[in-house]
């Protein structure tokens, strides 16, 4: 290929990532608007339309460069020439890391079944994430001198609002920080504020994002902002990590947060929640595909480093998918079966849509993330023979073994969690408790967000490290709205009340509430706790109203932080 047509191809694919970053920033910068308005339906729509731009993006280059390279578009040795005109124009980029992710999967779109090749893509980090940082800093800084540094921070980031009473919001503040900073740590005289100078919007919170430093502690500094019909008002503060992460959770929405540095944002972040993975915090903010990226690179550093096989994961199997893990990773693999046990009846195109679906809507703190991956190319010393055995019966038409590699066609990664199931085998009273309240929790926020999980048994949810209960089986689920509650008609006499099937009209999405008792929960002691604290759930009352809601149009309040934690909590005390 001459050199000119590598100019030409690498000029394509970097004005095609030119106009997707614009038009990612461009919808990003409108939630400032909506939260002005208090438009969260606008929120919602733009989160899902940014989802969609790198979609539609993609496939359009894609198009055009394979009409450029003509029969050379699967000629290695042309997109290694590509690639390294590509690195030149990118390079300068201040989202570059952004930029050879967009590269990447347009590579892997012209050329079709390949996977990751490290010669015509860019499959390791080759560059230090120092490299990627601008001159000026994505935080500000404010010298605590207490309300006045409050005072003057608030102001600075110029939020489209009224407050209702910016006086008493200090305060509040200032009396967290007295109970959760300064009781373990006294401010000293170089203690400071750094705040992101950018707002973190989702659904229908603003969220201030910084970090309260003093000598050599460091602690998270997250303010929520509501904004109502009577004005706006600082809703907590969050100083502690947990927390803070769970409102990064790989569970929930994408912040819509302006960064022009995506790197430097993400090297802030790891500095409040240094557990977190690039990748976590990478799809946090909206680049969910090169959180897939890193991802890989992260899982590839791991298989160098490590010597555990892959194993199939642990719980009960499933009907539709097979899963396995290595126990060394956090990480499980996810692949659809060519064939469901019954009574599962539905096809694999119908389990890709779930997916999606999932992938598209708000999560609100219950669902898992998941990233898809074609081509996936794992070494096959690295399985259990019982592992590879497993997934050559039951997916045989996407798992192909090629000398000492297994290729898997198509697979879901998902973040690895405690089965609720196993989770209770082992848990204390205490334990119990929690986390079946959580179980029930999580239904309830689903349906909250207009979904209906379909298949609610227990081995189906897991359970997070910090204790929350999480639902990542979606191929019955449902959009709530969808379904119709019913209760169960009384039988008229001994043969209805004895008869092996219904003896009345059953429609394919018919859910009947109070069939629940007899399947959600086995165990006698623990179903009594989820009876005492979810019994509403029984009812198609409490579904009807969620769906009545939904209907209206109401977005219901679903918080990322314990109620407890609530200013408001506070001022009804």
């Amino acid at each position: 290929m001459t050199e000119a047509l590598s100019i030409q191809v690498a000029s394509e694919i970097i004005s095609g990532f030119d106009r997707y970053l614009s038009d990612f920033r461009e919808i990003t910068r409108r939630a400032h608007t909506h939260f002005e308005g208090r438009d969260w339906h606008g929120i919602q729509a733009d989160s899902k339309r940014r989802l969609l731009l790198y979609k539609r993006q993609v496939p359009q280059i894609a198009r055009k460069v394979r009409r450029l390279l003509g029969p050379a578009y699967q000629d290695v040795e042309a997109w290694t020439a590509v690639k390294a005109v590509y690195a030149g124009l990118a390079r300068d980029r201040s989202a570059y890391e952004i930029a050879e992710t967009f590269y990447n999967s347009v590579c892997r779109k012209v050329i079709g079944d390949i996977g990751a090749d490290r010669l015509s893509m860019f499959v390791l980090d080759e560059h230090s994430r120092r490299e990627y940082e601008s001159q000026g800093n994505v935080y500000r800084s404010y010298p605590w001198e207490g309300a006045p540094s409050l005072r003057q921070m608030l102001a600075d980031f110029q939020l489209p609002v009224t407050f209702e009473d910016i006086e008493r919001d200090i305060i509040y503040i200032l009396q967290r920080m007295e109970e959760d900073i300064f009781s373990e740590q006294r401010p000293g005289a170089t203690a400071r504020l750094d705040m992101v100078r950018s707002v973190f919007y989702r659904n229908k919170a603003a969220y201030l994002v910084g970090r309260f430093v003093s000598g050599s502690h460091t602690f998270p500094f997250v303010l929520p902002i509501l904004h109502q019909t009577h004005g706006a008002f600082v809703d907590t503060l969050i100083t502690d990590q947990d927390t803070v992460s769970i409102i990064f959770s790989f569970t929930r929405s994408y912040f819509l947060v302006e960064a022009d540095h995506p790197s430097e944002l993400v090297h802030f972040l790891r500095s409040i929640l240094p557990l977190k993975s690039y990748s976590d915090l990478y799809n946090s903010i909206g680049y969910s595909k090169h959180g897939k990226t890193e991802l890989y690179r992260h899982f590839l550093h791991h298989l160098e480093h490590s010597e555990d096989p892959l194993v199939i994961a642990p719980g009960i199997r499933g009907m539709v998918m097979a899963v396995f893990t290595l126990s060394s990773y956090n990480i499980v693999f996810k692949l659809i079966k060519d064939r469901f046990d019954p009574p599962k009846t539905m096809n694999k195109a119908h389990v890709k849509s779930r997916y999606k679906m999932v992938s598209m809507h708000d999560r609100v703190g219950r669902m898992a993330d998941t990233h898809e991956f074609e081509h996936f190319i794992l070494p096959k010393d690295r399985f259990d023979p019982a592992l590879l055995e497993e997934l050559l019966r039951v997916a045989p038409s996407i798992v192909h073994v090629e000398g000492d590699r297994v290729c898997i066609d198509h697979l879901y990664t998902e973040r690895k969690m405690v089965p609720l199931n196993i989770f209770l085998d082992t848990a204390t009273p205490e334990e119990a408790e929690a986390v079946i309240d959580e179980y029930g929790n999580t239904i309830k926020q689903l349906a909250a967000a207009n979904i209906f999980p379909g298949d609610m048994l227990l081995k189906n949810f897991g359970v997070t490290r910090h204790g929350r209960v999480v639902f990542y089986d979606y191929d019955e689920i449902g959009f709530l709205t969808d379904y119709r509650f019913r209760r169960m008609p009384e039988p008229v006499d001994d043969d209805d009340m004895y008869a092996g099937s219904p003896w009345f009209a059953v429609s394919p999405n018919d859910v009947f509430p109070e069939e629940f008792k007899h399947f959600l929960v086995g165990r006698e002691d623990i179903r009594e706790i989820f009876f005492r604290r979810h019994m509403e759930l029984f009812e198609p009352r409490f579904w009807i109203d969620m769906q009545q809601k939904q209907i209206n149009g109401e977005i219901v309040d679903v918080f990322p932080y314990r109620r407890r934690l609530r200013f408001e909590a506070r001022a009804d005390q």
